[in-house]
């Protein structure tokens, strides 16, 4: 039986956090919080406890807003606010819960840094990295951290020591991706073994191998996310793994749309199954923990679609839109008890 969710969209113009119920039966969106933190909230990365949200404010004063989450009544307080070294594109936190990173596409940099008691975040690590760092992703092992510099057109690669938070680059430290690729976003498989990367400047999902003991890649497929008809400039956005680990789903914001994948149970390629308009300019999105709803945040439309998936063939249908703040631009959930 589907259950209920929460979700958390951040909206950079209106500088709040709209908490909003999933009601899975009804397939219907209400809000029930409206946090205001103050000007511009991004990224945001849920701890793996599901204690506590962190919302990064890319504007000055910049810094890490902690939000502690009450699953049982459906509500999240304000925590702590700690100090970000950059403007920050990206949050992420290891699966031990003690290390959050972030990636500067302004500063060129990522950082790591300590989660503390009480929501608070500690001195940070800074590692350059090449033009405009946009995202980071920690291997399931925990022993690897890749980073996505967009105008570099290239992985960085780390080996990570969970005890110390320390990242050393590998030998050599940077992986080539194709040329105008703008490497943005990408995510693990949950063996570890393969990569899912999308480019912002080509809308193309690009699926790499990975040797988690030696953490060596290879390009394997390249494949388009954009509708066959459409000839504007490419603009990727964002992409998610089913939790299943069956579908795998990308976002555009030129054409309003999300791409949806077959994941090949044994290679891990790609196979297209299809195109649905989402709401305009398709920033972030997000599943929800049961693999049955996936939101999307539209940028210039301050709503956000509730779409349910079709857990055989992987398509989308719309169920609602709702209203939130202005310029929502990521989405994350979990599921209420």
């Amino acid at each position: 039986m589907s259950q209920d969710s929460l979700v958390f969209v951040s909206c950079a113009d209106s500088g709040d956090v709209h908490v909003l119920r999933l009601n899975a039966a009804q397939g219907t969106l209400d809000t029930v919080q409206v946090l205001a933190l103050g000007d511009t909230l991004m990224p945001m990365a849920l701890s793996p406890d599901q204690g506590t949200l962190y919302v990064a404010r890319r504007s000055d004063p910049l810094a890490v807003v902690a939000l502690a989450i009450d699953r049982a009544r459906g509500t999240a307080t304000v925590q702590a606010e700690s100090t970000l070294p950059a403007s920050m594109a990206h949050l992420n936190i290891d699966t031990s819960g003690r290390w959050l990173f972030s990636a500067s596409y302004g500063a060129h940099l990522v950082a790591v840094q300590p989660l503390l008691a009480g929501g608070r975040v500690g001195t940070a690590s800074v590692h350059a990295t090449g033009p405009n760092a946009h995202c980071t992703q920690v291997h399931p092992s925990n022993q690897w951290v890749l980073a996505a510099s967009l105008g570099g057109g290239q992985l960085h690669r780390y080996r990570f020591d969970a005890a110390t938070g320390t990242l050393e680059p590998t030998e050599p430290p940077t992986v080539p991706m194709p040329q105008g690729t703008g490497p943005r976003h990408l995510r693990f498989n949950r063996a570890g073994d393969r990569v899912y990367l999308l480019g912002e400047l080509d809308a193309q999902v690009h699926v790499l191998s990975f040797d988690a003991a030696s953490g060596d890649t290879a390009l394997l497929q390249t494949l388009p996310t954009l509708p066959a008809r459409f000839a504007g400039t490419a603009w990727g956005a964002d992409l998610h793994l089913s939790p299943d680990g069956r579908w795998l789903y990308t976002s555009e914001r030129n054409s309003h749309t999300v791409a949806g994948f077959a994941v090949a149970a044994d290679t891990g390629l790609l196979s297209p199954v299809g195109h649905w308009p989402v709401q305009s300019q398709p920033r972030g999105f997000a599943l929800t923990e049961q693999g049955q709803h996936l939101l999307v945040a539209g940028q210039t439309s301050h709503a956000v679609g509730l779409h349910a998936v079709d857990l055989a063939t992987g398509a989308l249908t719309l169920l609602a839109e709702h209203a939130v703040g202005q310029n929502p631009n990521w989405i994350t959930t979990l599921t209420l008890p």
